[in-house]
């Protein structure tokens, strides 16, 4: 399946208080999933087998490391527990690039997605996706959504990350 999807990600310290606005904006709560993403060594993009109890998907996308919100062209196939056979394939045949441990709680506005991430030795994020399964809604439609709901949890833009937990992990760059 293609997606493009307008998103952000955002450290954040109050995840109870985006917890409750999301709550009090009729947000469907879809569970916390314990999450373990295995992001491949590819030469374009980033390619990720992500193991959960809710979502177990291998993920291909592309997408800028800017803090605005960015578009991300996404091809998902959603894979069966256990991965091990297909996690061993792709280790054996492209490397692995990193290993991203997180708890993430999600929620859903309509086809908006948000993610309330604890990630082991990064600390805590808000991340929102709106995601046009299909591709077929404008570009400046999906971001200008997106930026209603950065300004609804009252993210800053001093707390936006350009760049995927993986590249955080492999570049140490936030302390926590």
């Amino acid at each position: 399946m293609r997606n493009n999807n307008a998103e952000i990600k955002c450290r954040c310290n109050q995840l109870d208080q985006v917890r409750q606005i999301l709550l009090a904006n009729k947000a469907h709560y879809h569970g916390t999933d314990h999450q373990v993403d295995t992001y491949f060594r590819v030469p374009d993009g980033r390619l990720k087998l992500r193991e959960g109890n809710i979502e177990n998907s291998l993920i291909y996308y592309r997408r800028p490391n800017t803090t605005d919100t960015k578009i991300s062209e996404v091809q998902m196939y959603h894979t069966t527990p256990p991965s091990n056979d297909l996690k061993t394939t792709l280790s054996a045949a492209l490397g692995v690039l990193a290993v991203v441990d997180k708890q993430r709680e999600i929620y859903f506005i309509e086809h908006t997605k948000f993610h309330l991430d604890t990630v082991a030795n990064l600390g805590t994020f808000v991340e929102i996706e709106v995601i046009d399964k299909g591709a077929k809604q404008a570009i400046e439609t999906l971001v200008q959504q997106c930026n209603d709901y950065v300004q609804l949890l009252g993210l800053l833009a001093d707390d936006m990350i350009a760049v995927s937990y993986s590249d955080l992990i492999l570049n140490n760059l936030i302390k926590i």
